[in-house]
């Protein structure tokens, strides 16, 4: 299946994206796509009252915006340097284990919503990232088990001001996490729709110029082993999110450097997991 929610800022209902592009309304099956759903094998027991209740699902709009498609997290996990062409083009070491960081939930917006570059920002950049959604709790889980614990997959644009993440004290996170730093969508594929989530093109335009153009098999660190590691560290909570890393071709890496502007457009795109649009305006 592949989840949607739709409406107002705040305001989303679930939906689905049917096979023959059309949308439907869902909310009548009576739960948000959160940690609550995918904790409790929310899409089969969706999949099973859909069978009986179709018919009688309101069609959702192409007018209609859509938002995230699963409600906020408790958190996102991303992976840093995980494609070698990346880490050469930051100026830094292939890792030799997965590193990570965290994205805040807060900076969640919907595929098609504008990016809001930061009061001051000079470097606001691009990443196009398959991010993997947490189905069941995972803590201390075996990379053999791994796929086990997750719901699905979704496209993920892990905008980064460069300066805030590499030139003030700290950690990355400031960097990471402005409002609006995190377009998600346009829906969440379930696991059964992706064949294989190492072998997926994954790119990003930036004004109709190709800027990323890459595969998901050229992963430093595959999707079992990034489970099993960071469950290690904390406890993964179904819904919670995981950005698996971006390749080569950030503005970061370019020479000279490139970033992003007010009036830019984004677009970006994975094989399964459909295409977002960003438009960038500046904070007023």
């Amino acid at each position: 299946m592949k989840l949607i929610r739709f409406g107002r800022n705040g305001q989303e209902k679930p939906g689905l994206e049917l096979d023959n592009g059309s949308r439907i309304d869902v909310s009548a099956f009576g739960e948000d796509y959160n940690e609550l759903f995918f904790g409790s094998d929310g899409a089969n027991r969706l999949a099973e009252w859909l069978e009986h209740n179709e018919s009688q699902c309101a069609q959702i709009g192409k007018n209609i915006r859509l938002g995230p498609p699963i409600a906020r997290p408790s958190k996102i996990v991303c992976v840093g340097l995980n494609y070698a062409k990346h880490a050469k083009e930051s100026g830094m070491e292939v890792p030799s284990e997965p590193v990570l960081f965290f994205k805040a939930s807060s900076a969640i917006v919907g595929p098609y919503d504008d990016v809001i570059l930061p009061k001051k920002s000079q470097k606001s950049d691009w990443e196009v990232e398959l991010a993997v959604v947490i189905g069941a709790r995972a803590s201390y889980v075996s990379e053999g088990d791994a796929m086990k614990h997750i719901a699905g997959y979704v496209l993920h644009n892990d905008i980064s001001e460069r300066e805030y993440q590499l030139e003030r004290l700290g950690q990355w996170v400031k960097g990471k996490s402005c409002d609006t730093f995190a377009p998600l969508g346009p829906f969440m594929a379930t696991t059964d729709e992706i064949q294989d989530p190492h072998n997926l093109r994954l790119w990003l335009k930036l004004n109709e110029k190709t800027m990323q153009d890459s595969n998901t098999s050229d992963l430093i660190f595959g999707i079992p082993k990034l489970v099993s590691y960071i469950s290690e560290f904390m406890t993964l909570l179904p819904g919670d999110v995981i950005s698996t890393g971006t390749p080569f071709g950030v503005g970061l890496g370019l020479d000279p450097q490139k970033y992003l502007k007010d009036g830019d457009i984004m677009e970006l795109g994975i094989d399964g997991l459909g295409v977002s649009k960003q438009p960038v305006k500046a904070l007023k």
